[in-house]
This record gives structure tokens, C-alpha cells and sequence, in this order.
């Protein structure tokens, strides 16, 4: 890193993580990696990256935004025997199923900046991948596996356990990392659904949570004026209007993105 003038930069949410035995650790949570093609985001100067060729994948394609990693990544890479791919470019703008064959994993350290862009741009395509393996802040990684009922259950929480099972699986103090985070960390695990839902209903879905959580203290009734006719809207689901977003179940969202999603498809 200080051959290649890799000091962590603020403005890419960078915060490298180097200890080898964690980095064997996150890896070992994504399974049985035998014959499986794993996508990592943001490898910095790779010590997951490491770590996954350390397992029996069949390959590791590792897609960097910055260029002073992918130029110290380059002799990894060239040591790989070929099971190494590095690409530069920015993560939110490809379509990362097609870069490997299936079957598909992508585990990764996130850059924090964009982490929640990410996992909604890859529930979109769930189906695409066997698994995510994936690590946040602790609080988005909360908010994501979050139950109903509770204060971290969110707009998240239900695009992401709409779409696939979620566990939080390990915990990560700031000094594990360089520089050290003001927060601790979290791997969350999601095992996509193997069925592949209508794209539209997952944009009526996101269009609903967005109106219901963005008020989210208002009861239903009036957070959801904007999707229009909302009493309707909630009758239709089967749903009291008194009742606030943080309340519905998973499924209860389900019905109400159906019920949008009516509306704007004859």
C-alpha cells in the first residue's frame, strides 16, 4: 500500500480491512465456494480478495472504481493462474451477472458511501446471484435483517426480505479496520429466492415503501396520498389505515404493491 500510495480516501467511503484470519472469516461465510464464480466490490488492496482465492472458487472477479488499487492488485492477479479478473469501473453503473457464469456469488467489503445503492440495485436482479455476502455499517446492516415492530425496520428491511432470507452474521469493531470507522461493522448474508418476480412489482414495491416510510410517522392513511386514492388503496389490501408503515409485514407490503401495481397496468 505505500509502494502504490494507497492511503484510504474519504471521498470513496475507503476503509481498507487487512487482518487475514477476518478476512478467512467473512469468506467462510459465503459457504461451500466449489465451482462457484465470486464477484468482490471494492477490493481495495485486497486482503478479502485474498482470501477468496484461498477458497476452492472457480474464479474472482473483482471490480475497483479506484485505479491506485487496480494497478496494485495487477501482480495478484498475474499470480492467480488466471482465477483472478480485476476491473476497473464503477460498480453502480454494470450489470455484475454478466461477468461471470453462474453459479454467482458477491461478497464484499462495501465502500460505505454507496453500500445502500448497491443492495437495492442487486435485489432488482436477486435471482441472478446463489448468494450476497455483504458488509455495512452495523446500522444499515440492522436495518436490513430488522422485524417488523421494531425502530430499524425500514424501506430496506422490506426490499431486502422481499427478496431474499437475511441474517446477520458477525460483527466487526472500527479497529479491525484502516482507517478505523466511527462505527462498528456487520456481514449480512441474503440467499436470494429462487424465483424471479415481475420487475414492475418490485418498482411498485419500491415506490410504496418509499411513500410509507418517508412519513413514516403518519398513519398509513396519509403517508400513502401520494400513490393516490389511498383508502382504497389500503382497503383493497385488507389493510386498517390507522395503522403505521413500521407495522406491516413484509407480505402486507407485498399486497400493497400489488394493488399499485393494478393501477398502472390494465
Amino acid at each position: 500500500m505505500a509502494a502504490a500510495s494507497l492511503a484510504p480516501r474519504k471521498s470513496l467511503g475507503q476503509h481498507f480491512l487487512l487482518d487475514e484470519a477476518i478476512c478467512r472469516r467473512i469468506a467462510a461465510q459465503a459457504g461451500d465456494l466449489a465451482g462457484r464464480h465470486v464477484i468482490e466490490v471494492g477490493p481495495g488492496p485486497g486482503g478479502l480478495t485474498r482470501a477468496l482465492l484461498a477458497t476452492p472458487a472457480a474464479s474472482v472477479v473483482a471490480v475497483e472504481f479506484d485505479s491506485r488499487a487496480v494497478a496494485l492488485l495487477a501482480p495478484l492477479a498475474e499470480a492467480s493462474a488466471g482465477r483472478l479478473r480485476v476491473i476497473e469501473g464503477d460498480a453502480l453503473g454494470l450489470d455484475l451477472a454478466t461477468l461471470v457464469p453462474a453459479p454467482r456469488h458477491i461478497i464484499a467489503n462495501l465502500p460505505y458511501n454507496v453500500a445502500t445503492p448497491l443492495l437495492v440495485g442487486w435485489l432488482r436482479d436477486a435471482a441472478a446471484f446463489e448468494r450476497l455476502t455483504l458488509m455495512f455499517q452495523q446500522e444499515v446492516a440492522e436495518r436490513i435483517a430488522a422485524a417488523p415492530d421494531t425502530s430499524a425496520y425500514g424501506r430496506l428491511s422490506v426490499l431486502a426480505q422481499w427478496r431474499c432470507r437475511v441474517q446477520l452474521v458477525m460483527s466487526l469493531p472500527p479497529g479491525a479496520f484502516r482507517p478505523p470507522p466511527k462505527v462498528w461493522s456487520a456481514v449480512v448474508v441474503l440467499d436470494p429466492k429462487p424465483e424471479a418476480p415481475d420487475p414492475a412489482l418490485f418498482r411498485a414495491l419500491e415506490r410504496t415503501t418509499a411513500a410509507a416510510f418517508g412519513q413514516r410517522r403518519k398513519m398509513l392513511r396519509g403517508s400513502l396520498k401520494s400513490l393516490g386514492d389511498a383508502e382504497g388503496l389500503l382497503a383493497g389490501a385488507g389493510i386498517d389505515g390507522s395503522r403505521r408503515a413500521e407495522t406491516l409485514t413484509v407480505e402486507e407490503f407485498e399486497r400493497l404493491a400489488l394493488g399499485v401495481l393494478r393501477r398502472v397496468t390494465p
